[in-house]
């Protein structure tokens, strides 16, 4: 087994299990107040936040939200009901279906996160703070056997 693990860091990930956490109800009750229920809100996200060059399939959205592909066609008939997104064959592959965001979609998406950008700017060193902490944790516990690796980006 690996090393002991200190008390630091159980700290450090209590506390950013609790900051995660956070984070999370904030953005619920921000799709809340635009009237969106908090999986729409993440449907809307995931369709619009995909990395470039992937397509917004079932199975990719289904993926990125960590639901079942029934669970998600359901989510997206009812979101494709209220006039939010579109679906559409693909262009090479006719039995593939892809999703996109219509307008008022769009408009409802910006202004959710629009105020959870606000939100991190002005709240969200608490969060990367947690996140320094248990990733240093194990490097002050251990001193040089601790070295991290170079990571791009990293000095």
């Amino acid at each position: 087994m690996g090393e002991k693990i200190t008390p630091t860091e159980y700290r450090a990930l209590a506390e950013l299990r609790h900051r995660i956490r956070r984070f999370l109800q904030e953005g619920d009750e921000a799709a809340h107040e635009a009237n969106l229920e908090p999986q729409q809100y993440l449907l809307l996200l995931a369709v619009r936040g995909l990395p470039e060059g992937q397509e917004a399939t079932i199975r990719t959205l289904a993926d990125r939200l960590s639901l079942r592909h029934h669970s998600t066609v359901e989510l997206i008939d009812r979101m494709e009901a209220r006039g939010y997104v579109k679906r559409m064959r693909g262009r090479e592959d006719r039995r593939q279906v892809l999703v996109s965001l219509q307008p008022r979609g769009e408009k409802l998406l910006e202004q959710v996160v629009e105020q959870r950008i606000i939100e991190l700017r002005s709240h969200g060193r608490a969060l990367v703070d947690a996140i320094s902490a248990l990733l240093e944790s194990r490097t002050a516990s251990t001193g040089s056997r601790g070295k991290r690796r170079k990571t791009p980006g990293s000095r």
